[in-house]
């Protein structure tokens, strides 16, 4: 009996510690298996899921990176945190539009505005060579037209009168070399050759020279009124001939790389709705505009009709030159922030995620795609930016949490709450007008967990940045956009 009892002691010990040991080795191997297969794929800002990196660091923003795991990804390689699946329902009231992406030739086509102008290798500027007075004046207005000839206004200058009265008595000692050189003199003040022989006939002189017109045109420039002195850096009239025009054209900087000169243009004018000019480009300016960031080029056209008026703006459309098998995807497809371009995919069975892409040109309503889609891959055409702030702030929160789990459904029918601001303070270095930026070094933000740091901000299209110099003290206030970025709403200088 004490034998039985004791051999079941030793075999309950014994089951009881083998069950221990088993499941301490399972725990033991779980999570050495864990530990040993679970791979950081890459490291990526938390509040911006296009900055990515391949180790550990920090955003742009002062954060440290979050690892984004191999197991966290889905089948094609794309990261899951920041997709979104809609209910059938959701996608027909958001009228959610797809497309596929094409391969297809590719014509840049740059559709733009300008106005015409004064042919300038075709304009006149009339000057004196001497000072004097205005006596007689026989141009208008501008807009006045003249012929090559045509009396302008008649001057009373000292220099001219004394120049006329040298050369009769040089022709009175009659000695060739002294003539020859005061009629030089005469010719050189822009006296007319046939007032110099009127004057050599009569040997009487004008005490008003008259001024003629050197070629047929328009008055453009009036710059002298009756009775005005007048002196030889002044203009005094510009004559400008309409027989041809040049149109000045304004074309985007991210389009000037494929601007060249003699691409083929047409050109519409609300004046002749009906009327297409073809022309070309006839010359490129060297320079971007630095308020307009555009490039200025330059079309010419014969005008004998005189149909083209300088001054009026015009619809133009510039063609670039094929490039066969171009992936493109329509513009209005295209989700274009700050720094980067995006689109959303759509996946099927209802989800949707976004996908850095880098463009090309713009044609028409199409736009190029260097890098980022291939060919028959559905993107989002309309709706898209709905879709791309819900994905921007489901991807955020699930890597601030570091939590899994299945993803939320946008049909859920819950209210958005006003984004939180928050207060800081620092010194405004930069204004980047032309991107409603700036940069700003703040203090520590502990709403936020930022450190102090230097950044760029975006600013609220409704905030005045007028009344704050750069490098000024300043106290501002800041909210989270639907892109996940943060932008000052307000801001002001510290006295």
């Amino acid at each position: 009996m004490n034998k039985l009892i004791t051999v079941a002691v030793l075999l309950a010990i014994g089951i009881g510690a083998g069950i221990f040991i088993d499941k301490s080795f399972l725990r033991g191997d779980e999570s050495g298996s864990a530990s040993s297969e679970r791979k950081v794929s890459y490291w990526v800002a938390p509040m911006d899921a296009n900055y990515r990196r391949d180790e550990p660091g920090k955003s742009p923003m002062g954060m440290d990176l979050v690892p984004v795991y191999e197991d966290e990804m889905s089948g094609g390689g794309q990261d899951d945190t920041n997709a979104v699946r809609l209910s059938p329902s959701v996608i027909n009231n958001l009228g959610v539009r797809t497309t596929k992406v094409e391969k297809s030739p590719f014509r840049m086509q740059v559709e733009t505005v300008g106005y015409i102008d004064y042919d300038e290798s075709k304009i006149t500027h009339v000057h004196l060579r001497a000072d004097g007075w205005i006596e007689k004046l026989y141009v208008n207005s501008i807009g006045e037209r003249v012929k090559k000839g045509d009396l302008l206004f008649e001057i009373y200058a000292p220099a001219l009168v004394n120049a006329q009265g040298d050369y009769i008595n040089a022709l009175s000692t009659g000695r060739a070399d002294i003539i020859r050189a005061s009629k030089e003199r005469l010719s050189a003040l822009d006296i007319p050759e046939n007032l110099i022989e009127e004057l050599k006939s009569t040997k009487k002189i004008s005490q008003y020279v008259k001024v003629y017109a050197p070629q047929d045109g328009i008055v453009s420039a009036l710059k002298v009124a009756e009775g005005m002195f007048v002196t030889p850096k002044m203009t005094t009239i510009s004559l400008a001939d309409l027989s041809t025009v040049w149109l000045l054209v304004d074309v985007f900087e991210a389009q000037a790389s494929q601007i060249v000169e003699g691409l083929p243009a047409q050109v519409h004018l609300s004046y002749e709705p009906t009327s297409v000019w073809n022309g070309k480009i006839t010359y490129i300016y060297p320079q971007i505009e630095a308020k307009t960031r555009t490039l200025k080029v330059r079309l010419e056209f014969e005008n004998p009709d005189e149909i083209l008026k300088p001054g009026m703006y015009a619809d133009i459309t510039i063609f670039g030159k094929n490039k066969p098998g171009t992936l493109s995807i329509p513009r209005e497809a295209l989700i274009r922030t700050g720094n980067s371009e995006r689109v959303i995919l759509a996946l099927g069975d209802g989800k949707f995620q976004p996908a850095a892409v880098i463009v090309g040109i713009e044609s028409g309503d199409r736009i190029e795609i260097i890098e980022g889609l291939e060919e028959g891959e559905k993107i989002v055409s309309s709706a898209q930016f709905l879709i791309d702030s819900e994905a921007s702030f489901i991807g955020s929160t699930l890597r601030m949490s570091k939590a899994q789990g299945a993803m939320p459904d946008m049909a859920m029918e819950k209210e958005r709450k006003e984004p939180a601001t928050y207060e800081a303070q620092g010194t405004l270095h930069k204004i980047m007008a032309e991107g409603n930026k700036v940069n700003v070094t703040h203090g520590p933000i502990e709403a936020l967990g930022w450190p102090d740091m230097t950044m760029d901000f975006m600013t609220a299209p409704d905030l005045d940045m007028s009344a704050v110099p750069e490098e000024t003290k300043i106290r501002f206030k800041i909210r989270k956009t639907e892109s996940g970025m943060y932008e000052i709403i307000e801001m002001e200088a510290i006295k």
